[in-house]
């Protein structure tokens, strides 16, 4: 397709983001470009030296933003509400629109300080952009919506950090999403009294991420479009295995995009307490709690739209996630387990049994989903998936196993892993570990797609 820039957010005014400047880096290595979403977005052609001078130095893209834009937003951060955040190490830096017609945003992670930065440098370590390499192209692969990172450039500075070996290797990072609109970007408005301002960005949500128009009801309209994503995107995360860490209201966006990887894991197996950030001293966010926590997140954006809504028809909405995230972690599971589904309560009652059979197990959540992939349970899962193989008799496979990925072995993501990619990478400079591992779970993604 051919790019087509735009400008949508310019439509909210300044009150909104500020224009900055991106950091002036010392290098710009190309480390990692995802031609495969590039041309969703019609930037596929671009030669190493445009995506460097667009992408590293941050030269605009024809069309679209003139300047980046660091986004406004407030926050709970582990239930304590900040005013003091916002676009810290990042900015919005083009808009377009992609093959699928949607409003797409490109952002960065690294690329210098703003406004918001407080008492940081505004700089990402080459460590955290080959993490979110890895999350991102695994979630992707596993059905999870997510946004995909776009490019990874090595700048030649040399970082300070309290959590990894320093001086540290740094980069800048830039992500495709669909939106960089977060539930915090909401409680900003709230907190200020700006009901002009909530209207405006209620109305900007509704018309370009859900196609529709403005109204008396928009605000309810908006929630229930945010309450059916987002506890899609938590059914997601469980069947997916996945621990986010940092499940904070500004880390959450209205299209109900995974996005912003720090602390993240992979489990290996269904284990509700575990956790990710090593911060997370209470479990707050731990694997098994990551419903509640999304929820708690769209309660702050209910709470913020009530400032230009009523009461009743937000709770209606509100009322909807329960259902909803049932349905969907049903349907995530499913597709996990490679069968069409049913009906809801014969979908819901496999799901259920299939939670409790890997909870009382503890069988590795990778390699059971490989063995059960088309609903064909081996009689190695004896008596504690009893329940799982009654029910899935009466489902039917949604795709073969006849791909070559099904030949070999389960594709992880644990954490000795991610270590021994990046030990390969910081010791020896060596990235053909991480194109590798990158070329395996986009064979794996083909396979379950």
């Amino acid at each position: 397709m051919a790019f087509a820039p735009q400008q949508a957010i310019l439509e909210l005014g300044d009150g909104f983001y500020d224009p900055v400047s991106p950091a002036p880096f010392p290098q710009t290595i190309l480390r990692f470009r995802n031609d495969r979403a590039a041309a969703t977005v019609g930037l596929e052609g671009l030669s190493d030296a445009e995506w460097i001078a667009h992408f590293g130095r941050f030269e605009p893209l024809a069309g679209s933003l003139a300047r980046p834009l660091a986004l406004r937003y407030h926050g709970h951060q582990f239930r304590v509400y900040n005013p003091e955040i916002g676009d810290g190490r990042g900015f919005l830096f083009a808009q377009m629109i992609d093959a699928a017609g949607r409003l797409m945003d490109l952002g960065t992670k690294g690329s210098g300080q703003t406004p918001y930065s407080r008492f940081g440098d505004g700089r990402l370590t080459l460590k955290g952009g080959v993490r979110e390499i890895l999350a991102t192209e695994m979630l992707e692969a596993l059905g999870v919506a997510t946004s995909r990172t776009f490019s990874l450039i090595e700048t030649g500075e040399s970082l300070q950090r309290a959590d990894e070996p320093s001086p540290t290797r740094a980069s800048v990072l830039v992500r495709l999403n669909h939106s960089h609109v977060r539930i915090g970007s909401f409680q900003r408005l709230a907190y200020f009294q700006d009901e002009a301002g909530l209207r405006a960005l209620t109305a900007y949500a509704l018309r370009h991420y859900f196609g529709e128009p403005d109204g008396p009801d928009a605000p309810e309209r908006l929630l229930a479009h945010v309450v059916g994503r987002t506890a899609r995107l938590a059914g997601q995360f469980m069947a997916a295995g996945f621990v986010h860490g940092v499940l904070n209201s500004d880390n959450i966006n209205i299209t109900g995009e995974s996005f912003d990887y720090g602390p993240w894991r992979f489990t290996p197996s269904w284990a509700p307490h575990f956790t990710a950030a090593y911060f997370d001293h209470a479990g707050l966010y731990a694997f098994g709690r990551q419903p509640e926590a999304i929820y708690w997140d769209v309660m702050q954006l209910a709470i913020s739209l009530r400032l230009i809504a009523e009461e009743g028809p937000l709770i209606a909405a509100l009322e909807g996630f329960a259902p909803a995230y049932q349905r969907e972690e049903a349907r995530a599971l499913l597709w996990r387990l490679g069968v069409q589904p049913r009906d809801e309560a014969s979908d819901r009652a496999l799901a259920q049994a299939l939670e409790s059979a890997l909870h009382q197990s503890g069988a590795p959540f990778d390699l059971f989903y490989f063995d059960a992939f088309g609903g064909q349970l081996p009689e190695t899962y004896g008596e504690d998936f009893a329940e799982v193989r009654r029910r899935l008799a009466d489902y039917r496979p949604r795709k073969s196993r006849d791909h070559a990925y099904w030949r070999g072995s389960p594709c992880s993501m644990l954490i000795d892993e991610v270590e021994s990619l990046w030990s390969a990478i910081a010791d020896r400079d060596d990235w053909a570990p991480l194109t590798a591992k990158v070329a395996a779970i986009r064979t794996m993604g083909e396979a379950l797609a």
